[in-house]
């Protein structure tokens, strides 16, 4: 009989592109979602994907969510109270009588002090390691998918890429790689991959002029990296509720020291296939780098 796997987060970045990945494989996939309306585009991967709406302020949706899953894939929102809402899962997980947790974390998170944004990920991480659930820590960079989140409009309308990294490079990761590993890991035997960290990246680490070369090649447009200085970044966000706007100006800062440039060659060694590059990211999303044609 096949495993019933829940992915929480199950419309965001990573977990669209794990349930795809998960349907394919043949495996029972119920996705979390907050909007049953926003989930639909989920059934339209694969009909057989289970839909189940989750809300984190009502513990009762959790539990029901979790009634007959043996495996759960952790996303937590980015929010002020992501790590009570991590624990909540956690809690409602053993509860369930889940077999196994697969935490979604982030590149760093075990690192003293570390950055606000890796405590916050360490904290959910220790908190699951001594629930006694048998677990699994990804630790992935920072998403390729992040330039078209953040940055697609000012590529699209200027053919500008507007970061606060100088000449900094960073092991940008295809959240289709980490989805892929996700997916190696959840339908292998949970032991293989118990109490396991692994930290994932792509396969270079690569400065924001070699992005937007990437990107130039991708779309046939000029599109050029204009470095922000870190003052300039911290105003264009002033509006921003502190804990976002500090965590994310820490994790630019640390980038641009270098801190984020380590290589991993785990997504190969899990999945059989090499990280995307950079340059392959572009190319496969080149429509949506598109500028808009004038009307």
């Amino acid at each position: 009989m096949a495993q019933t796997i829940l992915v929480t987060g199950a419309t965001g970045t990573v977990g669209s592109e794990l349930v795809k990945a998960l349907a394919n494989r043949g495996l029972v996939v119920r996705a979390g979602v907050h909007s049953l309306i926003k989930g639909e585009r989920l059934k339209q991967l694969n009909p057989e994907v289970q839909l189940v709406e989750i809300e984190y302020a009502r513990p009762e949706s959790l539990h029901v969510a979790l009634t007959g899953t043996d495996r759960v894939f952790m996303i937590t929102p980015f929010s002020e109270d992501q790590v009570a809402i991590g624990k909540r899962i956690i809690d409602a997980a053993k509860q369930a009588g889940v077999q196994q947790v697969v935490k979604l974390s982030a590149a760093g998170a075990e690192a003293e002090p570390g950055i606000q944004l890796g405590r916050w990920h360490r904290e959910m991480e220790q908190y699951l390691e001594q629930s006694g659930l048998p677990y699994t820590l990804l630790r992935p960079g920072s998403f390729m998918q992040n330039f078209l989140t953040y940055n697609g409009e000012a590529i699209r309308t200027e053919g500008k890429l507007y970061l606060p990294l100088g000449e900094a490079k960073v092991n940008y990761i295809d959240a289709r790689d980490i989805a892929a590993t996700a997916a190696a890991i959840l339908s292998s035997p949970v032991a293989e991959h118990q109490g396991k960290a692994y930290f994932l990246s792509g396969p270079a680490a690569v400065g924001g002029t070699d992005v937007a070369a990437a990107l130039s090649q991708a779309t046939g447009r000029s599109v050029s990296y204009v470095d922000v200085p870190e003052q300039a970044a911290a105003q264009a966000m002033a509006q921003a509720p502190a804990w976002l706007r500090d965590s994310l100006l820490e994790l630019n800062h640390i980038s641009k020291n270098g801190h984020a440039a380590g290589l991993s060659p785990v997504v190969e060694q899990l999945t059989g296939c090499p990280a995307r590059s950079i340059e392959q990211f572009a190319k496969d999303y080149r429509q949506q780098f598109q500028a808009a044609p004038a009307t």
